[in-house]
């Protein structure tokens, strides 16, 4: 027989999920996650998970949808910058820090293979909700500055949003960088904010 969960265990459990899901998939990933590990702590039984989510996919699309909003917070103060070296180094420390601040953001970078697992169970158009937390911005930064003479021309800001991104890869690859690692993130992300200004 079903179990009938009232509105306040539907929250509660719900909220259970969302913030155990976090912490195993950024440690752990999708794949190695288990239904008895998420539900284990919401208290309800491995069969009872599909009452709240069609599958471990879905849970961790909406993880990310969770988590978008705080990630945006954190890149608001660059963002309200007029465009410019400063305000791109800026935004690219802001990133980075992301990259070292936040393990589940890490690690959907780290694994795209589980991106694309969650795009092709719940649908691209729902791991697109993301997009207006954080790419949206971003792609309006870039447009602005470009129609303001100050970001290169001629190149899609979607394209920037990538070229922004490979700060990431310094802090994703760190511990190839041994202690210079710190100079090195500075001098790409001086780099690229210098190279990205018209």
């Amino acid at each position: 027989m079903a179990v009938a969960f009232t509105a306040e265990d539907r929250e509660r459990i719900t909220a259970s999920l969302l913030d155990t899901a976090e912490e195993l998939f950024a440690t752990q990933g999708l794949k190695k996650t288990s239904l008895e590990e998420l539900v284990a702590p919401s208290g309800i039984a491995k069969g009872s998970f599909y009452a709240f989510y069609d599958s471990k996919e879905a849970l961790y699309k909406d993880v990310m949808i969770r988590r978008a909003p705080l990630v945006a917070r954190r890149l608001a103060e660059p963002l309200s910058r007029p465009p410019g070296t400063e305000a791109l180094a800026a935004l690219m420390r802001a990133a980075t820090e992301v990259l070292t601040g936040d393990p589940f953001y890490r690690r959907l970078l780290t694994h795209p293979d589980e991106l694309e697992a969650v795009a092709r169970r719940v649908g691209p158009e729902e791991v697109a909700r993301v997009t207006p937390h954080l790419v949206q911005p971003l792609i309006r930064y870039f447009a602005q500055g470009q129609a303001d003479g100050v970001i290169v021309p001629g190149v899609p800001p979607e394209i920037l949003v990538g070229v922004v991104r490979t700060a990431g890869l310094v802090v994703l690859n760190r511990d190839r960088f041994g202690a210079d690692y710190e100079q090195v993130l500075d001098a790409t992300i001086d780099a690229l904010a210098r190279g990205l200004t018209a």
